[in-house]
């Protein structure tokens, strides 16, 4: 059963729902954000380092599920 991961600071800029969580799989416990698009069937996600990243991807994500 994988981890449960607590997320911080949810946001959400159109479809893209973004959130802050601390990565554990790295030795000193960084915080990453997560961009996931919510519309059934698209399954876009990414993790980036820098929340200013995470919004600028949930601006320019488009998504092909209509």
């Amino acid at each position: 059963m994988p981890a449960r991961i607590n997320f911080r600071s949810l946001m959400k800029i159109g479809p893209v729902q973004i959130g802050t969580y601390r990565d554990r799989r790295d030795r000193r416990g960084r915080t990453k954000d997560a961009a996931v698009c919510t519309n059934d069937g698209c399954g876009w996600s990414s993790d980036y380092s820098s929340s200013t990243a995470a919004q600028l991807a949930a601006r320019s994500h488009r998504c092909r599920v209509s």
